[in-house]
């Protein structure tokens, strides 16, 4: 079983695409582990707050697909951005991050590490080695 990060992006495909990402996860690795960090939970929480009508929608429906991973306890250290503790705990764990951010997807490739992302709005597809 593979744990694969999962980032506030990635969580809003469901909505946006009509996929189900866990079920897609599981069919591209096997069998997958969908886990998500406190810090994007956070995120999502700050975002909630200040969203309405269909974006207030998206988001809520971002946060209960959250539910339904496995929540890693992780604290954003000073100066740090939600991104920036995706990058370091993929560093420190190793494990493959799933996102849409085309950023953070650079920043994780020159990191060395892999990524899953959508491609034409349709599948997954990994970048990297799992």
């Amino acid at each position: 079983m593979v744990k694969v990060i999962l980032d506030l992006n990635f969580l809003l495909i469901p909505l946006q695409f009509r996929i189900d990402i866990f079920e897609e996860l599981n069919n591209l690795l096997g069998k997958a582990e969908p886990v998500i960090l406190s810090t994007t939970i956070e995120e999502i929480r700050k975002i909630l707050k200040r969203s309405s009508g269909a974006r207030y929608l998206q988001f809520s429906t971002a946060l209960r697909l959250a539910e339904k991973c496995e929540v890693i306890k992780v604290e954003r250290r000073k100066g740090e951005s939600y991104d920036d503790v995706i990058l370091r705990v993929a560093k420190d764990t190793g494990m493959p991050v799933a996102t849409n951010d085309s950023e953070l997807r650079k920043r994780l490739r020159k990191a060395g590490l892999t990524t899953i992302y959508l491609r034409q709005k349709s599948k997954l597809e990994i970048d990297g080695y799992v």
